[in-house]
């Protein structure tokens, strides 16, 4: 648990961010002087989600669903309540509109391989963006969609007065990013979801940049799917959620067989089991399912405002000193959520990422699993500083500092 009384302190030092977080202490895995700037990719893990992995296999380990015997039917109670907890979460109306998966790329794969295939049609198309993830392009490719893209604001947005005037009623779906994982910027999803709806279309949301840092409610976006990974909102890798609304998944078939998702089996037929077993085939990841429980409690505990006013005090911070050097370029909007992309003249990123290694300063530099938005952007990647809860003025020190030595570098 957060220790009493650390909200209130953490709550003072964004006013003042002059020091890094109590919070840090948590989080046993980043060593005094190390700079870990790269949340957007995997959040570091505190130390009560490490408690609740390390207890349920060395304490409280079965399978789930299957056993008579008390402990299965323990950890089968604890599964089942953390799927309320990610429901409650993320203002879902029913547990069972919550699909357990390994990530959000499995949720959108799955999303495109049973929704997808059994209501898009030859003609039907998808409606993208400029910034997506990879994992919200190639799914789609794979159901032999039609893609369309909407194009960006100058700022780095997704251009909402665009897609109105893109949509048609060929498009059956509009999939978009919550948060871009690059520029950090945040789509306006209810309008977003008016737009869509507007043209009979569904809407899938991307929220894996969102959850760890905002507030979401399904039910107040008035999304149709959203998404989203345990690993960045400081829990366990390779758990993640789907969820849709409970008449969609209720029609939607089986995307994989085995067990856990039927309801009777012979050589001849099978019929299937409700949502949202359905599509949780075989012996799901138990102790990530507790795992993403605790990482939930945590990150509630501190309060998501919390966080987004001490990341957002960080990345103006960041910014404001980064637009001082000429050398470097800026991507993404003034209030981009816990996310700066930088590139700078002359350097490739991947050797900005290499020099601040050697000063302890760890970021990510790539595409970021995002070419399509690279090519718009004009390069070939960027350097990209992103932020969590254990993070503070001392990190963005220690990355100005690598800059400057960058520079001294290169000239």
């Amino acid at each position: 648990m957060v220790p009493r009384g650390l909200e209130r302190d953490f709550v003072m030092d964004m006013a003042s961010s002059t020091r890094p977080l109590d919070w840090l202490a948590d989080f046993p895995a980043i060593p005094e002087g190390w700079a870990y700037l790269d949340s957007a990719a995997t959040a570091q893990k505190p130390k009560p989600v490490i408690d609740a992995i390390t207890r349920g296999y060395a304490e409280t380990y079965a399978t789930v669903h299957r056993g008579v015997y008390q402990r299965s039917a323990e950890m089968t109670v604890a599964f089942e309540a953390s799927r309320r907890r990610v429901a409650r979460f993320i203002g879902a109306s029913s547990p069972e509109e919550i699909v357990f998966v390994r990530g959000a790329t499995e949720g959108i794969n799955l999303v495109a391989q049973s929704w997808g295939r059994a209501n898009l049609r030859p003609g039907d198309r998808v409606l993208l963006s400029t910034l997506e993830h990879h994992s919200n392009i190639v799914p789609w490719q794979l159901a032999g969609a039609t893609i369309d893209v909407v194009p960006l604001t100058e700022d780095h947005r997704i251009d909402l007065d665009a897609m109105a005037r893109m949509i048609r009623p060929e498009h059956k779906l509009v999939a978009l990013g919550h948060v871009s994982n690059v520029l950090g910027s945040v789509l306006d999803a209810k309008r977003a979801a008016a737009i869509a709806h507007k043209a009979g279309a569904k809407l899938l949301l991307d929220g894996c940049q969102a959850v760890p840092r905002m507030k979401v409610d399904v039910a107040e976006l008035d999304c149709d799917f959203y998404v989203f990974s345990g690993h960045k909102l400081y829990g366990p890798t390779g758990i993640g959620v789907l969820w849709a609304r409970a008449e969609i998944l209720d029609a939607m078939p089986p995307w994989q067989g085995g067990g856990a998702m039927i309801d009777k089996v012979t050589f001849e037929q099978t019929s299937y089991a409700p949502p949202p077993a359905r599509f949780e085939a075989g012996t799901p990841h138990v102790v990530g399912v507790i795992g993403l429980h605790a990482a939930i409690d945590y990150v509630d505990a501190i309060g998501l405002d919390a966080i987004a006013a001490h990341e957002a005090a960080l990345v103006r911070e960041t910014r404001d000193a980064l637009r001082g050097l000429n050398s470097v370029r800026l991507f993404g909007p003034e209030d981009s959520a816990g996310i700066v992309s930088f590139a700078m003249e002359g350097v490739h990123p991947h050797d900005i990422g290499t020099i601040l290694d050697e000063a302890r300063v760890a970021i990510r530099a790539g595409h970021h699993c995002a070419q399509p938005l690279m090519a718009y952007l004009g390069v070939d990647a960027t350097a990209r500083a992103s932020f969590g809860v254990y993070n503070g003025q001392r990190d963005v020190e220690a990355l100005l500092d690598g800059i400057e030595r960058v520079k001294r570098i290169f000239g």
